[in-house]
């Protein structure tokens, strides 16, 4: 692939990953043995979650290692759930429209499966969670609310929800908050113990949990991680040995986690200087993209609200899907903003979230940048953007029924 601007899909690994990686492969130890084989790889893995905890802004002990940024996410919104309904009732989950799929399936699931109720919470026209709305089912739902979830960053239109504010509704009414931080991690400043000093969240309310992921950073796939407050109350989604604070059990994967920990430390790092160079980018990307197609209408905000690696438009009259393969058989990899399921293409539930139509929701592409990106890829975006656009207009909507036999 010649030009790649999917990195909010996954980016390639840091080359000082995969050496932290490549390195503590060697190091053979079960870190919970008690012998010098399984110490060493202890020292190994204590010294990565402190590395990932300071890139949060959290205590190391809070820093639990999971498989990636859906399991994290799963293992929070349940087990928050859970342990708010022990000997108590509170079925109600609070949770913005347009979140991602880990956190809707995982909502969905609780709904279906275990008698939990969600109220979807609006959104404005440009991604962006209506507090008074929040406030309104606080005020009136409170004492059954069992938790507030919310993503930091969307990680369609890269609208950076106020999780400040946010935490501070949670924590006047007693109720714990949980962020998906996978986009915003390695982009957005994260201090976490920051936002609970000054939102007052104390004990198990306001922001309790926060997720996030390895390869949105540069990282390996299968890392991830559960921010967790010392003073949450969570039952576990997985059970064994006990270890990490019994919130999630099993061998813990040492190179995994040293690799996670080179690329946080690397992040944290490069995030001022690459936050303004990436920004540039993308807005040389928005403004191009305007200027080759006309008809192309910009979702999210614009400015500093926006992460500064995200570019988010829907093109009027065509498929997504479209528009991404002919981009894909020109050499420049993006992302649709819509799911397929069965060959059949469906309408953005973000942008049906915001408000959109039908042909908008549709026509939705993602282009994201990240630590390799540059200059010519954007000029490769924007010489074949206007050809792959006309023929997906040529083509239009794949509208046609489906008939189960």
């Amino acid at each position: 692939m010649a030009v790649y601007l999917d990195h909010a899909a996954t980016t390639p690994m840091l080359p000082e990953a995969i050496d932290a990686y490549t390195r503590a492969l060697g190091t053979f130890g079960n870190p919970s043995s008690i012998h010098s084989a399984g110490q060493e790889a202890k020292r190994l893995l204590e010294e990565s979650r402190e590395t990932v905890a300071t890139s949060v802004g959290a205590d190391p002990i809070e820093v639990v290692f999971t498989s990636g940024g859906t399991e994290a996410i799963n293992a929070a919104i349940k087990g928050l759930h859970w342990a708010r309904n022990v000997g108590e009732s509170r079925p109600l989950i609070l949770a913005p429209g347009g979140e991602h799929h880990a956190t809707i399936d995982a909502v969905e699931w609780l709904v279906t499966r275990q008698q939990a109720e969600v109220h979807w919470l609006p959104l404005d026209d440009d991604g962006f969670v209506l507090l008074d709305a929040l406030e309104r089912e606080l005020v009136d739902n409170g004492d059954r609310v069992s938790l507030l979830t919310s993503i930091w960053v969307n990680n369609e239109v890269g609208s950076i929800q106020p999780i400040e504010r946010m935490s501070a509704l949670a924590a006047r009414f007693g109720v714990p908050f949980h962020v998906d931080a996978v986009a915003a991690y390695g982009h957005v400043p994260i201090d976490l113990a920051a936002v609970r000093a000054a939102s007052g969240s104390t004990g198990g309310a306001g922001l309790v949990a926060l997720s996030v992921s390895a390869h949105k950073i540069g990282g390996p796939v299968g890392a991830g991680a559960l921010v967790l407050s010392r003073r949450a109350t969570i039952e576990a989604l997985v059970h064994g040995g006990g270890q990490q604070r019994q919130v999630r059990s099993g061998t813990q994967d040492v190179a995994a986690a040293a690799a996670f920990a080179a690329a946080a430390r690397s992040a944290v790092e490069r995030m001022s200087s690459e936050g303004p160079r990436l920004a540039d980018l993308r807005d040389r990307l928005v403004d191009g993209v305007r200027a080759a197609v006309p008809d192309a209408v910009l979702n999210g905000p614009t400015g500093e609200t926006r992460v500064a690696t995200n570019a988010h438009f829907s093109f009027p009259g065509c498929e997504g899907d479209s528009l991404l393969f002919l981009l894909d058989m020109a050499g420049v990899a993006v992302s649709t903003g819509s799911a397929c399921q069965a060959g059949i293409p469906e309408p953005s539930h973000v942008l049906r979230a915001m408000g959109r139509d039908e042909d908008a929701s549709r026509g939705a592409l993602r282009m994201t940048l990240g630590h390799g990106s540059t200059d010519s890829d954007v000029d490769a975006l924007l010489a074949a953007l206007p050809s792959a656009y006309a023929q997906a207009r040529k083509a239009g909507h794949a509208d046609r029924a489906v008939v189960p036999r």
